[in-house]
């Protein structure tokens, strides 16, 4: 499939399964899954039209593994990311001692004074490596990559999850646990 054209189906796909499921009349069940009959069905109405065949390619290409697939292959969802509730049923798993918080440095007074928060997310999203949050931050502008002290939050109880795509996952980052 040609990169533009995958790009573009994503990107949709990001969309409907992330935010806005209603924008093509389809629904996500409680665990954030839709139905993948449903979803190429609908999509196509709205004028993206994609392949089953297309759809696994992107589930399996896409450099960010954003969509997963269920066991029998019938439903997906996207891994994190939402702004609409689901519970993707992540369990509590300790972190390494750092993570790290790509942003644009306009953010940083912000950030300092009242922490990293959700905004209009489920969860703050943190990566494993400096590269994956340079990546990240850079979309919003000039990019700051915050160390967070990921073993101190969790031994002071806050959870972490990580999903099925490496992202890790909390509700909110004081101010304290961001290393200067």
């Amino acid at each position: 499939m040609e990169e533009t054209r995958k790009k573009h189906i994503g990107k949709f796909l990001s969309l409907v399964l992330r935010h806005e499921p209603s924008k093509i009349g389809i629904t996500l069940d409680d665990n954030g899954w839709a139905d993948v009959e449903e979803l190429i069905s609908k999509c196509a109405k709205h004028r993206v039209s994609f392949t089953r065949k297309e759809l696994d390619e992107i589930v399996e290409t896409n450099n960010k593994k954003r969509y997963s697939f269920n066991e029998d292959e019938t439903k997906i969802r996207a891994n994190q990311g939402h702004s609409i509730a689901v519970d993707l049923e992540f369990t509590a798993v300790e972190p390494p001692m750092f993570l790290y918080h790509g942003t644009a440095d306009r953010f940083l007074n912000s950030i300092e004074a009242e922490g990293v928060k959700k905004m209009s997310r489920q969860h703050v999203h943190l990566s494993q490596d400096k590269e994956t949050a340079i990546n990240v931050g850079s979309r919003h502008g000039r990019v700051v990559v915050l160390t967070i002290l990921a073993g101190k939050m969790y031994a002071d109880g806050i959870a972490f999850y990580q999903s099925a795509n490496g992202v890790w996952l909390t509700d909110y980052i004081d101010p304290k646990y961001i290393s200067k």
